[in-house]
């Protein structure tokens, strides 16, 4: 029967992360953005800044392979502190302001999402958990009933371990769960203006990618580097059933802009 009432809405699965949720100007202008978006809506964050800081200030050192944060137990201990408490509630008490019914998340809240801990190969990156189960029913009935989830990269494993978990991970997992219910458009927002045909151009936005065209720019070196396995990301989601992709600017939420991938 949920299946039924909720299939045919539309729901915008938006990710941000980086200087955007962590500093005061730029996260009013984004919630303000957000709380304009029609229709149901669930909010992805990061944080990894204010992590690194605060670790720095209690004297726990951060450690990155690849820009991926090794999470050792101290660590762990201050991403859960920065992720569900003070960057979460932060966005959380902001939404409230703007009329929003916000709810903040982590995995372990309502056992909406577990995972397993990372297995060790070249690196150990510590407590970091790999997805491996989505309530989206639960998640469903919650936007169902005009709630705003608000969703911390992190996770757990359902033995009593919290697990720092990649927010772009967060906001994937959840948008191909979610989409059994809702026609489902994933957001991922960060520094450029969408996928660039020219790095040094910000304004080379390619409008649309393809799996075929996709192929094409990594062959002749347009789309390299990180973006990659975000494309790789997208393109898994659709093939889950998430309707479109998008990638764009945080400054340009809202808009018909950035890069679309079908």
């Amino acid at each position: 029967m949920l299946y039924k009432f909720f299939r045919m809405e539309k729901l915008t699965v938006i990710k941000v992360g980086g200087k955007i949720v962590e500093e005061e100007s730029t996260l009013k202008q984004l919630l303000e953005r957000f709380s304009k978006i029609e229709g149901k809506k669930v909010l992805v964050h990061g944080g990894g800044r204010s992590a690194t800081a605060i670790a720095t200030k209690l004297g726990i050192e951060s450690k990155m392979v690849d820009g991926r944060r090794i999470t050792d137990a101290e660590t762990l201990k201050v991403v859960t502190m920065v992720y569900a408490g003070l960057v979460n509630k932060n966005i959380v008490a902001s939404l409230q302001a703007l009329g929003l019914n916000a709810l903040g998340l982590t995995g372990a809240d309502l056992d909406y999402m577990r995972s397993d801990k990372r297995p060790v190969k070249e690196v150990d990156y510590g407590f970091v958990g790999d997805v491996k189960a989505v309530n989206a029913s639960l998640l469903a009935d919650l936007i169902g009933k005009g709630v705003v989830p608000v969703l911390a990269p992190l996770t757990h494993d359902g033995k009593g371990n919290m697990l720092n978990t990649n927010a772009d991970t967060i906001a994937g997992e959840a948008a191909k769960a979610l989409s059994r219910f809702f026609e489902v458009t994933l957001v991922y927002c960060f520094e450029k203006k969408g996928v660039l045909l020219d790095e040094q151009d910000d304004d080379s936005v390619i409008p649309e990618i393809t799996r075929p065209t996709f192929e094409e720019y990594v062959q002749k070196g347009i789309i390299q580097g990180g973006m990659i396995p975000k494309l790789e990301n997208s393109f898994a989601a659709i093939n889950a059933g998430v309707s479109k992709v998008v990638i764009t600017k945080a400054d340009e939420l809202g808009k018909d802009s950035g890069t679309v991938i079908r």
